[in-house]
């Protein structure tokens, strides 16, 4: 924060009637567990309280907010031989983020903790987790009706709603977020006074407005942002690119972090992967036309799902694209909601209000339609199925190039009977020997070898026979276990 910044915030904070349970005033330093039970209280506090941070500030007194200045030191404290900011990180669970500023204000010193508000779990200090009930530093577990709220609270719907910068002017605004991007996707006209674009901006959840002024969201910042190093909170989301030579990760061509928002830098991500991809001259009567080996639509949608799904809550990692000379890896970092068998049919987001506008602004599909149309053009493609791997702390997707029938492994070609059958049930229909061996590109007279592949992926437990009392095995129809 600049001294502006935290000039301002100091200014709201002392407008307050009193203490609540998101601030606390305090002279001097007390004792050094005093101050980590503030922070335990506070960050529950603020939790509750719907508030991203809570604040315990040093230097004013707390029953007529004066500026009376402080000598705690909180940069150069030490416990023992430790530094305090240490010494307190090793006593909260989990280690919630926290700032600590030395202002000069009035020519007052104030030593300011901000302190992140608690997500999905009670922040404890020394194994006691604490709230605040109005002005009044409590036990947590006296209250379980608020324990129960901050255990309730989802932490991604938070990060969305949490700020990126607070107390921004109008014109800071304009300045920071790519405006003009939001009015082009929506195929709206650019408002005429700046009132109108920041009441667009507060509708949609980018930018937010309270009795303390305007704040950026981390929404309007991830999706916007002109550049996103300028923004603390999302700096470290920016999806990177990564090319190399060969099958390996021995020799990198290129290696490009994106610098913009995802909204505001989506279609130049998409063109700048689409030029390192690999493709043929066909030449047809007239023209030369350049023919991808992937399907560009199923690159696109993989790249939004990445954006989208995403847990914004697993930090120094971000979505990212490898591009090998047989493969594209696309990675993003969290596990799916859902199991990945169920890709196709069904849809849950982490972070719906991201979703929703990539939606409305046509940079992915509708609800549970991104997937099929993926698999249908890997299909028209001809390309080994799509193969979902799920890792320790990420999600990723491969897109293999083509490769022969007789090239495919066995686990190649069940996933890509799954996959098949998949798609023809959620299109209304159900696949057949015969819809399979055109998927393979097999002639009639193999019907057996695609029997074999139906056969194993059945005993893997990933379809059954949509009739099983059906006596002619010559009109079998198959559809996904679970249907």
């Amino acid at each position: 924060m600049t001294h502006n910044d935290l000039d301002r915030l100091i200014e709201r904070l002392i407008k307050l009637p009193k203490e609540c349970e998101w601030v606390e005033f305090k002279l001097n330093w007390k004792s050094n567990e005093e101050i980590g039970e503030y922070i335990s209280a506070l960050s529950n506090g603020a939790c509750t309280q719907n508030e991203s941070y809570g604040y315990l500030v040093f230097g004013i007194k707390d029953e007529i907010h004066a500026i009376e200045g402080t000598t705690f030191r909180a940069k150069m404290h030490k416990v023992g031989n430790e530094e305090f900011e240490h010494w307190l990180f090793q006593r909260l669970s989990p280690r919630i983020d926290f700032e600590i500023f030395e202002h000069i204000y009035r020519d007052k010193l104030l030593c300011i903790f901000r302190i992140s508000a608690a997500q999905n779990q009670p922040v404890y200090f020394s194994h006691q987790h604490y709230i605040r009930i109005g002005s009044i530093k409590r036990f947590l577990k006296d209250f379980p009706e608020k324990e129960r709220k901050i255990w309730a609270k989802n932490s991604q719907h938070l990060f969305e709603k949490g700020i990126a910068i607070e107390s921004v002017t109008e014109d800071q605004v304009i300045d920071l977020l790519d405006t003009q991007s939001y009015f082009d996707l929506m195929k709206m006209p650019y408002p005429k006074s700046i009132e109108g674009v920041i009441q667009k901006f507060i509708l949609d959840k980018l930018v937010l407005l309270d009795s303390k002024g305007l704040h950026i969201s981390n929404l309007g910042a991830l999706l916007f942002a002109k550049n996103l190093a300028v923004f603390d909170t999302v700096r470290r989301k920016a999806v990177r690119v990564v090319h190399y030579s060969g099958k390996n990760k021995l020799r990198t061509l290129k290696d490009q972090l994106g610098q913009k928002g995802y909204v505001a830098g989506f279609e130049g991500l998409i063109a700048f992967i689409n030029s390192l991809l690999p493709s043929n001259e066909e030449i047809g009567q007239a023209f030369r036309d350049n023919v991808y080996m992937y399907p560009l639509i199923a690159i696109r949608e993989l790249v939004a799902n990445a954006i989208i799904h995403q847990d914004l809550n697993e930090t120094g990692t971000s979505p990212f694209v490898e591009i090998y000379e047989d493969r594209i890896e696309i990675s993003n970092p969290g596990l799916p909601l859902i199991s990945s068998d169920r890709f196709i049919d069904e849809y849950q987001s982490r972070n719906e209000e991201m979703a929703s506008l990539l939606r409305r602004m046509r940079i992915c599909e509708e609800k549970g339609s991104g997937i099929d149309k993926v698999i249908f053009n890997i299909e028209l493609f001809q390309l080994p199925a799509l193969d979902i791997q799920l890792q320790e702390k990420h999600t990723k997707v491969v897109l293999y190039a083509h490769q022969t029938f007789a090239n495919m492994d066995k686990n190649d070609r069940i996933r890509a009977c799954y996959q098949h059958a998949c798609l023809k049930y959620v299109t209304n229909d159900k696949m057949t020997n015969q819809s399979l061996r055109a998927r393979f590109k097999i002639s009639d007279e193999n019907a057996a070898i695609v029997s074999r592949i139906i056969k194993e992926t059945a005993n893997a437990g990933l379809i059954k026979e949509d009739d099983p009392d059906n006596k002619s095995r010559k009109y079998v129809r198959y559809i996904p276990i679970w249907a």
